[in-house]
């Protein structure tokens, strides 16, 4: 039999019994549509991530370090990795504190989202519950004390003015660098290098803009103001600087960097840290162990929803099953005139992996909804399952019709010619 008639028999027997087809097809559907939108979900999510880790950059140390008595540890630091310049290229403190911020009309106390979400340690994305309740769309900025190498440390360049130099720090300078969604949201088309803000009452001037690097996300990376970190004494006295940002060289010169600035810390912090505390970690092995963990989870979830195939597959082999006892006399009659075994299971399969096929393109439409509607509610992000996903689910759906259709089509294939005709 020529595949083309098998396909046009498959087809005809399938449109001959469209209700039955139809629920043979639903294990199929629901399995192709769970796992196409939990692992493309899971996957988008961790695409995104990554790629805010690499506009933020990459090659960065995270460092934690405070004393006991309460002084900063963040001098101690800066003056060691000036130290390390053959590893290090930078390194600022990455704390965040509260102000108001006032200019003209724009105050970041009226502004909406202050429930919403924010950007913590340099670049990670957190929930907060609750909110304001007020309809302003506008995002208040994340407030940043760093040094005059903040920039390079969070991979920002300057589009406008000028960064925050060593004299700004030394010299306590009340100036600023806005990040690119915090200029147009207080200043929108107007230059802002030079403009004067208030914050907690006290003039800063903005000496700069950094270039945009976030502009699709709600709570943007760019929705940034950064100060020098010396000026906490005017804006945050009872703050504490514990949290550090190291930029190294190359992913190499990382993990030696690490090691050093581990060995500095024990020096100052004891090795018992009867000092204080300290921690430093690479982010190259968090981002690996991030990717790990939603690959981890892409398995385990899609392994769950994996279940419904295997339920459509055994769904499959019941009514190809069925369909061999309804067409014994038509497998007798082809039997009879020379039909080879071969042809019926060709036959058979081809039916079974049509249907598995039909069911499996609709669930690849289903998942694609359910993925873009699961990235907007969950994430606020615009996911579409990735080529390889859908090509390998309609693989999988057609496979899953081979597979449990072998049964039934070797069965039908062993009928012998006169009991099948024989039959009613």
């Amino acid at each position: 039999m020529k595949i083309g008639q098998a396909l046009k028999m498959a087809l005809k027997s399938i449109l001959g019994n469209k209700g039955r087809s139809a629920l043979t097809m639903l294990g199929i559907i629901i399995g192709i549509a769970s796992v196409m939108t939990i692992v493309s979900t899971i996957s988008g999510m961790n695409k995104k991530s990554m790629e805010m880790m690499a506009a933020m950059g990459t090659n960065k140390i995270t460092v934690s370090a405070s004393y006991n008595n309460g002084r900063d540890a963040f001098q101690d630091l800066y003056d060691y990795c000036q130290k390390l310049s053959d590893y290090v290229d930078g390194v600022t403190p990455n704390s965040q504190f509260s102000a108001t911020v006032v200019y003209g009309a724009k105050n970041s106390a009226k502004m909406g989202g202050s429930g919403g979400m924010g950007y913590y340690g340099g670049g990670m994305m957190v929930a907060s519950e609750g909110g304001s309740g007020s309809e302003n769309t506008e995002m208040p900025p994340t407030l940043y004390f760093g040094s005059d190498q903040y920039a390079i440390c969070n991979n920002f360049k300057i589009a406008k003015g000028r960064d925050i130099t060593l004299l700004d720090i030394q010299d306590y300078k009340q100036v600023c660098v806005l990040g690119a969604r915090a200029a147009q949201t207080f200043f929108n088309y107007v230059d802002p290098v030079g403009k004067t803000m208030q914050v907690n009452g006290l003039p800063y001037t903005v000496i700069g803009v950094y270039k945009e690097k976030d502009p699709d996300s709600k709570w943007s990376m760019d929705n940034i103001i950064v100060f020098p970190y010396t000026v906490k004494r005017m804006l945050a006295p009872s703050t504490t600087l514990t949290e550090f940002s190291v930029k190294a060289k190359s992913s190499d010169a990382a993990v030696e960097a690490t090691s050093r600035i581990i060995s500095f810390l024990t020096g100052l912090m004891g090795q018992n840290r009867e000092k204080g505390y300290f921690s430093a970690q690479s982010e190259n092995q968090w981002q690996q162990n991030s990717n790990d963990y939603a690959t981890m989870m892409s398995l385990v979830m899609g392994g769950i929803a994996a279940i419904s195939l295997l339920v459509g597959g055994i769904g499959i082999m019941n009514i190809m099953l069925v369909t061999v006892t309804e067409r014994t006399r038509e497998i007798g009659i082809r039997r009879a005139i020379g039909a080879e075994r071969g042809s019926i299971v060709t036959q058979f399969l081809i039916e079974a992996a049509m249907i598995c096929g039909i069911g499996g393109i609709i669930g690849i439409a289903i998942g694609t909804l359910g993925t873009r509607i699961a990235g907007r509610l969950l994430v606020q992000m615009n996911i579409w399952p990735s080529l390889g996903i859908t090509l390998g689910a309609f693989a999988l759906s057609v496979a899953l019709g081979i597979l449990f259709g072998i049964y039934p089509a070797a069965k039908a294939s062993k009928l012998q010619p006169v009991e099948a005709l024989r039959a009613e």
